[in-house]
């Protein structure tokens, strides 16, 4: 293997890997719908967990001690929230050329979730190359 070829395999491994952060990071932001979580309404959720916990039955305790680890991992997740601007500002950068050597049209991209002001930003428009 040239040192050309490695070199371009490494281009793709890296663009690939901003283009994967961008669009999970789009799927992580759209959230849910109804009310919105916050990390506050779910610790506010473990406080009272807690004193339940303290008068269940060894079956409940068992269950309400799940519960709690679920809504713990469920407020590092919300806490942990990717920077959008910054993934964005990396898609932006290499998505053409991505787009371009892997055949992806603008139509993926919107079916994906990337707005079409990204798009546009990234020199990625409706029309074939």
């Amino acid at each position: 293997m040239t040192d050309e070829h490695k070199e371009k395999l490494a281009v793709g491994r890296n663009e690939s890997r901003a283009i994967n952060r961008y669009l999970e990071a789009i799927v992580a932001g759209k959230g849910k719908r109804g009310r919105k979580r916050t990390p506050e309404s779910i610790s506010m959720q473990i406080v009272r967990l807690d004193k339940e916990i303290l008068s269940a039955s060894a079956v409940q305790r068992l269950e309400l001690t799940q519960k709690r680890f679920d809504l713990v991992a469920e407020r590092e997740r919300l806490n942990a929230r990717v920077d959008l601007a910054s993934v964005e500002k990396d898609f932006i950068k290499i998505a053409k050329s991505y787009a371009k050597r892997n055949g992806i049209s603008y139509a993926a991209f919107r079916e994906m979730g990337v707005s079409a002001d990204v798009l546009k930003a990234a020199g990625i428009s409706r029309a074939k190359n």
